[in-house]
């Protein structure tokens, strides 16, 4: 077995790469405003009722037309995948792996395209689109390979006599239910990890970013997927998305999105339902209020060039993303400058061209509830970049800084999802640790320093499931960083880590009398 390397990053900076996604930007404009049919066992449906997936950039743009599914086209899936699974499960792990190298081969073929599927449905930079797409395909690959090393189950002891087996099986009927900030890598991982244990699948992504989704689906069914293994079917959280939670038939459900939505289906999944007969499992991934820690003895430059990168990439709209700085006293004044003035230099603007550091946010509701973060920050803090957006033609919203913000302000408590960075002074780095640990979340944090005995009180005491030490707190590799955290960040399923696959399989012993 090839070992496993992760996807390298495009270097935008070669002519002949920039050209490469100018003529994907170029492909995806020639099928915009398409229309996407569901696909339920194989089966393709066109339904009435569409949803319509726009460019946040420019809302006039319509990225393609996409079939909502209703409540009986919902349980046509689950019928399909209920019924499929009887087979899939009994297909050899070797086969279900190389269907996802297969997979992961065509879209690294077709790498620019998805990036710039991804530049213009969710409005990421260059080089967010890239590494988004690199993630999808390492995800593929990494838990292909996962699958063939845990396929045999673990060893354990016989006596004589006595012959014993402990091995893992597939859970039977997933609900994949994913985000729209990592459209193309989260949609694709968590539903290959699923696959790949011998599960199948209802997909329902975002309705935000359905069609690079549809497009995943073109590129499994050309790796060989058999119908009925994943079913693809966009639709309302509330007419769709309940109504699949609540299912009898539902085995586990793999989310990743809001605290609030997290919460609820965790609460709707545990309710046994008529005719089930089992407990759901629930695999969560919520979001975070992230911080990155500057003590006095770190590198005041890496410490401004990190938390400007980590609050900024993407719109500040990941869950990793650094939406509070923490910094001691002594170095207060000097990092909140540079961050300033690095933050004044970023471009905003439609990201299809490639020289804009920052695009605009994903939507109407998100502009509006950014904004509303902001004026509540005039009144928490001193506003020293930003503060202002535009959503006349797309959702932009200027990269915003706001200093002297107190650890109890709503500012630094609650995830807004956007371009803005709350930055609080704390005594020393034992005071700062307090602060960045006085959150409901528990998902990323960085902290920069160059004393040694600080990192290793803060590789104990910094309750995140992500850590990192002298770099931002964003950008986990998978394989390299398995990602996932802790409290109200969700279930720590480690995405990318060695044991993530085990989340979608059970454990079975058998015993033989020799």
């Amino acid at each position: 077995m090839i070992p496993y390397k992760h996807e390298p990053f495009t270097d935008f900076s070669k002519e002949e790469n920039q050209k490469a996604l100018k003529e994907g930007v170029k492909l995806v404009e020639s099928y915009l405003g398409q229309d996407y049919p569901l696909v339920i066992g194989g089966e393709r449906i066109t339904t009435e009722d569409k949803i319509v997936s726009v460019n946040p950039a420019n809302k006039e743009e319509v990225i393609g037309r996409v079939s909502k599914a209703n409540q009986e086209l919902a349980e046509k899936a689950m019928t399909e995948a209920y019924n499929t699974f009887e087979s899939w499960r009994k297909v050899k792990p070797e086969t279900r792996a190389d269907i996802l190298f297969r997979a992961s081969a065509i879209v690294r073929r077709r790498k620019h395209e998805f990036s710039a599927i991804l530049v213009k449905e969710a409005g990421k930079p260059w080089n967010e689109a890239d590494a988004d797409t690199a993630e999808a395909i390492d995800f593929m690959e990494y838990y292909a390979r996962q699958m063939l090393r845990i396929k045999e189950g673990f060893p354990v002891e016989s006596r004589p006599g006595e012959y014993n087996q402990f091995n893992y099986i597939p859970l039977g009927v997933g609900v994949v239910i994913s985000p729209w900030n990592f459209a193309f890598a989260i949609m694709a991982g968590t539903a290959v990890a699923a696959i790949v244990s011998g599960n199948t699948v209802l997909l329902k992504p975002a309705s935000t970013t359905p069609v690079v989704a549809a497009k995943f689906i073109e590129v499994l069914e050309e790796a060989g997927l058999p119908k009925g293994v994943i079913n693809y079917v966009p639709g309302s959280g509330a007419e769709v998305g309940d109504y699949l939670v609540d299912h009898p038939k539902t085995r586990f459900i793999s989310f990743t999105g809001s605290r609030d939505v997290g919460v609820r289906i965790y609460e709707r999944a545990a309710k046994v339902n008529p005719g089930q007969k089992w407990l759901k499992r629930v695999i969560a991934e919520m979001g975070g209020k992230d911080t990155i820690v500057v003590d006095s003895e770190g590198d005041l430059e890496l410490a401004a060039q990190s938390i400007v990168a980590s609050a900024f990439g993407f719109s500040g709209q990941k869950c990793s993303a650094c939406s509070r700085a923490v910094i001691v006293e002594d170095v207060y004044d000097q990092v909140l400058a540079r961050a300033v003035e690095l933050t004044k230099e970023l471009t905003v603007g439609d990201t299809v061209d490639g020289d804009k550091f920052m695009g605009p946010v994903i939507d109407q509701a998100a502009f509006d509830k950014i904004m509303s973060y902001i004026e509540i920050g005039q009144t928490e803090g001193k506003l020293m970049a930003g503060g202002e957006g535009d959503s006349s033609k797309g959702f932009f919203v200027k990269p915003t800084i706001f200093a002297d913000v107190d650890p109890e302000a709503r500012l630094m408590k609650e995830e807004i999802f956007g371009p803005v960075v709350a930055f609080s002074k704390a005594k020393d780095f034992d005071h700062a640790l307090e602060i960045a640990n006085n959150t409901d979340y528990g998902l990323t944090g960085a902290v920069i320093t160059n004393n040694r005995a600080k990192i290793e009180q803060a590789r104990e005491d910094f309750h995140v499931g992500n850590l990192y030490f002298n770099r931002g707190c964003t950008g986990a590799i998978v394989g390299y960083q398995p990602f996932g955290g802790f409290n109200m960040s969700g279930t720590d399923s480690k995405a990318g880590g060695p044991d993530y696959l085990l989340l979608h399989m059970q454990a079975k012993t058998t015993s033989e009398m020799l």
